[in-house]
């Protein structure tokens, strides 16, 4: 599929210029597509036709649906190591009676992607047309592009105007559909669920209220810092008006985690806020989501087992539930092995480029994240820096989700096993 939107998007219909596109500018935007990243190298409004935009929207709708169904298929799969008990219990999260119900878990992905993204579009559309009043054509095809886009956390937009930030009918939309795409489809499955049963947050899944109390306090936290140590910046805030402010804080609280739409602002943040977008976009979304990053999942065991450690508790525990073994050592292991590839990462666009650590960092972290954020670093001039990205985005998207299953796919018993001893550590 990547070679196939690379050559798509090299063609001379595909570009404003009616020339072919360079092979390395061509595969970071397919790779930033498919990998539902969004980071833009060039205009996608200046620089791709209808052909090229229409090629991108496709990829980024095939590479959210691809994943988040890979990803269903491979918990699925984890959990027939798992007693009967929990598998029926995960079956049915995914939208399965059973776990060799491949079509019903394909048919919830696609209902759940679906739903939301022509909620989005119908909500979109009105205020669209407001600001194309003499184009309803484009108005369509906008709505259709940020109803996919924002669902799919993906911050490619196809008007110059971005975000249209100043429009509460448009921007409050694409902030929601990006938080739901956030939470993954189990959980909209779960809590839509459970509403229809008329039951409260007490009947979610441990999996959903994990999700969603820790993505709460991620937004809240990014909220409370943008509010606090970028008030006075005017390019963040550029009016004094206090509901421009909150408006704007908002959306800077909500896009950075996965989304990246409305960049214009990104390179005048202080160093600070760079620092602590790069942590947020290496957390990232939740799992089975359009999300990127280790997610809000794995983070939030390590704060357990961190709490637990340091209470000295003997099993790592949360609303009411015990957490398995298995998903604390997968935690550990994706963390571990996530940071390595970001350190590694970063050391090799420091030696090819001439930015500062931060800007290296947070460019990273963006691309393994799938944050859709950018600095520059990504240089069409130097495809070094591009192809070590693009790598990193499609790493990004799959790599969390092979790690875990590499830890719990079905193994043979060991024959034996060796005798233990103690360690110091720390």
């Amino acid at each position: 599929m990547l070679i196939l939107v690379t050559m798509l998007l090299s063609l001379p219909v595909a570009a404003r210029s009616g020339e072919a596109t360079s092979f390395h500018t061509a595969f970071f935007t397919a790779a930033s597509a498919l990998s539902t990243c969004g980071i833009a190298i060039v205009s996608t409004n200046a620089y791709w036709t209808m052909f090229g935009q229409v090629v991108i929207l496709l990829a980024i709708q095939f590479g959210g649906l691809g994943v988040m169904t890979f990803a269903s298929l491979l918990s699925m799969s984890i959990t027939r190591r798992i007693r009967v008990s929990q598998k029926i219990r995960t079956a049915n999260e995914l939208g399965a009676e059973k776990l060799n119900e491949v079509r019903s878990v394909i048919a919830v992905v696609l209902i759940c992607t679906f739903s939301v993204e022509i909620i989005a579009f119908i909500l979109l559309l009105t205020p669209l047309m407001r600001q194309n009043p003499y184009n309803v054509g484009h108005a369509l095809f906008e709505a259709l592009f940020f109803a996919v886009t924002s669902y799919n956390n993906t911050g490619f937009t196809p008007d110059t105007a971005g975000l249209y930030i100043h429009d509460w009918g448009i921007g409050i939309p694409i902030m929601l559909s990006a938080f739901i795409g956030t939470l993954g489809f189990p959980v909209i499955l779960n809590v839509f669920r459970c509403a229809c049963k008329r039951k409260g947050p007490r009947s979610w899944s441990l999996h959903s209220k994990l999700t969603i109390v820790t993505t709460m306090c991620l937004v809240c936290l990014s909220l409370i810092w943008f509010c606090t140590m970028e008030w006075n910046n005017t390019e963040l805030f550029p009016s004094d008006d206090l509901a421009s402010k909150i408006r704007h804080a908002l959306v800077a609280a909500v896009m950075p985690r996965s989304a990246g739409f409305d960049i214009s602002w990104m390179p005048h943040v202080s160093e600070q806020t760079k620092l602590f977008m790069t942590l947020i976009m290496f957390i990232g979304g939740g799992s089975a989501s359009t999300a990127g990053g280790i997610r809000v999942t794995t983070f939030a065991v390590l704060l357990i087992v961190c709490r637990g450690a340091l209470v000295g508790r003997r099993d790592d525990s949360i609303f009411g539930k015990r957490l398995h073994t298995q998903t604390v050592i997968q935690a550990i292991t994706i963390t571990g092995i996530c940071t390595g590839l970001v350190y590694v990462s970063s050391l090799a666009l420091l030696c090819i480029t001439n930015r500062s650590l931060t800007d290296v960092m947070f460019e990273v972290c963006s691309a393994f994240g799938l944050g859709g954020y950018t600095l520059g670093v990504a240089d069409p001039n130097n495809p070094g820096t591009l192809y070590i990205l693009a790598a990193l985005m499609i790493i990004g998207r799959l790599g969390p989700m092979t790690v875990a299953y590499a830890i719990s796919r079905p193994q043979q018993p060991q024959a034996f096993r060796y005798p233990s001893e103690h360690i110091l550590v720390g």
